[in-house]
């Protein structure tokens, strides 16, 4: 049996940055989600980038989950 250690070694480094760049867009929606403006209320534009940064981090999950069935 042979491993092949570039095929290996490309998929960790592509399982990394995925990782780092799906946990980056999720803490995004985190943070737009509890934006608040000078005077109290919430920043309208930030609660809709944190909509789009989950709806991203469920489209790849959904993709991940495609990909493992298919």
């Amino acid at each position: 049996m042979d491993i092949d250690w570039a095929a290996l070694g490309q998929v960790f480094g592509v399982s990394l940055v995925a990782t780092v760049a799906l946990v980056g867009v999720f803490t995004l929606g985190i943070v737009g989600g509890s934006a608040r403006t000078a005077d109290g209320g919430t920043g309208t534009l930030a609660r809709v980038g944190s909509y789009a940064a989950y709806a991203v981090c469920a489209g790849a999950v959904a993709l991940g989950i495609y990909t493992i069935a298919a």
